[in-house]
């Protein structure tokens, strides 16, 4: 993956380029494409009452058919879905098959899609960082949670979640500063002060 920058106002926000080929698609659709943070509520209900049920998200049954189908359609008619794109990530994990059954694109696809579409969006930028770490790719991974900080997302999920790429990438300074920030933002897991306290890098 390259990245470059598109400039919105002062900020130079990185934007995904795909390599090997890999065809993402264009983003026109029968219905939409919708940004998730201004939709309204109508075409939401109808998108997720049809095809991102609760069963869906969990993983559980598909609603229209496969798992992968009902979260294909839902990610094209709205591309940065956060919770939508996640349940995409996880049925790839869990099936070991990327791209999962019924969908049209890989997850990277529709990581590159959400971005398109909105690459101002901080949650989706924190969900793909979250997905670059559970690829081993902590470097990416890092990446994605500072753009997502720099979108404004100041929260104890992104930044713990970026004190442990750091953690995987050894660089245990940052780690125990993210660790840090998670913590006075009162996120609750203690995974990463445990992991730092374990290589005598966590100083009370």
């Amino acid at each position: 993956m390259v990245l470059v920058c598109l400039v919105l106002g002062t900020l130079c926000i990185p934007k995904m380029v795909l390599a090997d080929g890999e065809d993402c698609g264009d983003l026109k659709n029968a219905y939409g494409p919708y940004d998730y943070r201004t939709i309204s509520p109508t075409p939401l209900h109808l998108v997720e009452s049809a095809h991102f049920t609760p069963n869906v998200e969990r993983l559980v049954a598909g609603q229209s058919g496969y798992l992968g189908g009902d979260l294909d359609y839902t990610l094209r008619a709205i591309p940065n879905h956060p919770r939508a794109i996640v349940s995409m990530a996880n049925l790839a994990f869990r099936d070991k098959k990327d791209p999962p059954k019924g969908s049209r694109y890989t997850v990277h696809c529709w990581f590159d899609r959400a971005i398109r579409l909105a690459p101002d969006d901080p949650k989706i930028r924190t969900a793909h960082g979250y997905y670059l770490s559970r690829k081993g790719k902590y470097q990416e991974a890092v990446d994605a949670f500072r753009y997502a900080l720099e979108l404004g997302a100041d929260d104890g999920n992104t930044h713990y979640n970026l004190g442990l790429a750091h953690f995987n990438l050894k660089q245990y300074e940052e780690a125990m500063q993210q660790a840090e920030l998670a913590e006075l933002r009162g996120f609750p897991l203690q995974g990463l002060k445990n992991k730092l306290k374990a290589v005598g890098k966590w100083v009370d």
